[in-house]
Parts: C-alpha cells; sequence; structure tokens
C-alpha cells in the first residue's frame, strides 16, 4: 500500500524517493496483473470461438444427415404406399378380411412414417436456413375449403366432428399460404388425435387491428398447465396413456412454431386436463418484406 507523507511534517527526500518506488511497485504489479486478466479473457474468447464454430459444423452436419437420410427414406416408403394400394384395389385377386385389416394397417405405418420424414427434412430445412418463403395474397374461405378437402378423407372417427367455421368479413392475407396450410394441418391433426369423442373447431377472427388469429378448439383430453411450455419443443411428446398409443416424432408442434415466426407471428396454446385445448397462430395480415428470412 501506498506511503502517506507530507514534506511540510519533517519527510525528508529519501522518504520521498521511498514512496515513490513503492507508487511504482504497486503500479507495475497492477499492470501485471491487468495484462495477465487480459491474456485469460483473450484466451477465453478463443475457446467460445472454437467453440461455436464446433457447434456450427455440428448442426450443418446434422442438418445435412436429416436431409439425406430423409430423402433416402422417400423412395422406400412411395414403394411401400403404392404396393398397399395395389393390394387394396384387389389388383392381383381378392383378400381375405385378415389380409384386408393387415394392409391396412402397413398403409397407415407407411403415411405415419412419410409424415416423419417430412417433418424431419422441414427441421434440416430451417436450421440450414435454406426455407423459402413465398407470400401472395389469398382468401381464407379457400384455405379453409383446402383443408376440408383434405382431413375428408381421414375422418374416420364418428364420435368426432371437425367443423370449419367460415371467415365472414374478413380481409385477405397475403402471406405463403403452403407454410400457414401446414401450421393450421398440424394443428387439427394433433386435436382429432387427442379428442377420442366431440368436436374440433377450427376458426379465424381479427385482432390487434391488423393481425388474424387462427384457432383450432378441441374438446379432447387437454394438456395440463407444466406442459404447456415445452409443447412447442422439439420432439417434445406429453406423458398420457393416449400419448403411448400414438406414434409421431413431437415435431410437428415445434416446427408450426418456426413456420409462423417465420411469418412474423407466433402461436399460442390455452388447455386444461380433462377439457380440451385451444391451439392458435397469429399473423400480420400482410407479411412485410422486412420480416422473411435472409436468403441462404
Amino acid at each position: 500500500m501506498t506511503s502517506e507523507f507530507d514534506p511540510a511534517d519533517g519527510a525528508t527526500i529519501e522518504d520521498c524517493r521511498r514512496a515513490l518506488a513503492a507508487s511504482r511497485q504497486e503500479a507495475d504489479e497492477l499492470r501485471a496483473e491487468l495484462e495477465e486478466t487480459n491474456r485469460g479473457v483473450v484466451a477465453l474468447y478463443a475457446e467460445l470461438d472454437a467453440q461455436a464454430e464446433q457447434l456450427k459444423r455440428a448442426t450443418e452436419l446434422k442438418s445435412r444427415f436429416l436431409a439425406y437420410m430423409s430423402h433416402e427414406f422417400r423412395t422406400p416408403i412411395s414403394a411401400i404406399r403404392s404396393i398397399t394400394r395395389l393390394l387394396s384395389d384387389r389388383v392381383d385377386g381378392p383378400l381375405t378380411p385378415e389380409q384386408e385389416r393387415q394392409v391396412g394397417f402397413i398403409e397407415s405405418s407407411a403415411a405415419e412414417f412419410a409424415e416423419m420424414v417430412d417433418d424431419l427434412l422441414d427441421l434440416a430445412k430451417i436450421e440450414a436456413g435454406r426455407v423459402e418463403i413465398s407470400p401472395a395474397w389469398f382468401e381464407m374461405v379457400d384455405l379453409f375449403s383446402a383443408l376440408r378437402g383434405m382431413f375428408k378423407p381421414v375422418l374416420t372417427n364418428p364420435d368426432t366432428a371437425l367443423i370449419f367455421e367460415e371467415p365472414h368479413e374478413l380481409p385477405r392475407l397475403f402471406t405463403d399460404d403452403r407454410k400457414l396450410s401446414q401450421i393450421l394441418r398440424n394443428f387439427i391433426a394433433n386435436a382429432l388425435k387427442f379428442t377420442p369423442r366431440g368436436e374440433v373447431r377450427v376458426s379465424a377472427a381479427q385482432v390487434e387491428g391488423d393481425f388474424i388469429r387462427f384457432s383450432v378448439t378441441d374438446t379432447g383430453i387437454g394438456i395440463a398447465p407444466e406442459h404447456h411450455a415445452a409443447v412447442f419443443d422439439d420432439f417434445s411428446q406429453v406423458d398420457s396413456p393416449v400419448q403411448k398409443r400414438l406414434r409421431g416424432t413431437g415435431l410437428g408442434l415445434s416446427l408450426s412454431k418456426q413456420f409462423a415466426e417465420l411469418l412474423g407471428g407466433r402461436v399460442e396454446i390455452a388447455s386444461e386436463l380433462g377439457r380440451g385445448s385451444v391451439f392458435s397462430v397469429t399473423l400480420p395480415v400482410q407479411l412485410n418484406g422486412s420480416m422473411l428470412p435472409p436468403k441462404g
């Protein structure tokens, strides 16, 4: 510590020199300590940069792997589905009831597998920054009509009704209708899966001025509040007896969230265990150019 002295109190020149030397020594020690700290900070930044580069490389390799495997799986899946269609159409002759049941099982499993592959490929594109957004003007009536037609062949449960509320007096949208359709398909498919009886209702309303909220409301099993935060995570699946009987990647809701954000919007959930769920996506009426992701 620096010595205090005052020449007026009789301090000698030698005392002053000793005090000055002590101050210089203290300054040198402090400078050395700061240099050592700076070297540590520089080394830490270098290590963080190296780890960030490794993480980026690992992410790129994972995305490439997912994309490659997804493409490779498409061919055998398509072949399986084509063969099952031929068998179902009795091209090679009639089927026994047991054979028909087994063919139906193979066909539904192949359809689920194809859906998983599509989800993995979409995930790989998002992580690689290669998702293309193609906005255009369209009417919500046309969107609902297309969704109604998509789900009509798969509504096999007579105890569950799928209802589309007509979007009256709502403006046209300027966004990527294919991405929006995929979000809503994921919501509807999930709702039908977890609604053994009752209804799944699809609606749209204008909110917050220039935003449209699309909602999928069901009377199904519901989700406990403690699981709400996790349902939009990658590979997340709620632990329930129904979930254990049903297969899937757990990617549908995660992809819906990421697509919504790419379109300048957000997804939300409102649900109680045993009282159904409401999944919604809120998007701007018109997607601005500034909201589009940079082209990779």
